[in-house]
């Protein structure tokens, strides 16, 4: 089950948790979804909470977690 959050963001639309995958998902503006194995939903609150979601998915995310595009 995939849990979304619409955040207030330049480039991301939403963040999600899928459950079933225990993936980060994040829909971007061009309309791409991303999705990054292993993340914790902890996390994604914290990127949902974030002041800049862009800026805390390239320090915490991105390099970090195998990613792949839906």
């Amino acid at each position: 089950m995939i849990s979304w959050k619409n955040v207030f963001s330049s480039v991301v639309v939403a963040v999600g948790h899928d459950s079933e995958s225990n993936e980060l998902l994040v829909e971007w503006t061009d309309g791409k979804i991303s999705a990054y194995e292993g993340v914790d939903p902890l996390v994604v609150d914290d990127i949902a909470r974030s002041y800049s979601v862009g800026k805390a998915i390239h320090a915490s995310i991105k390099g970090k977690y195998p990613h792949r595009y839906r």
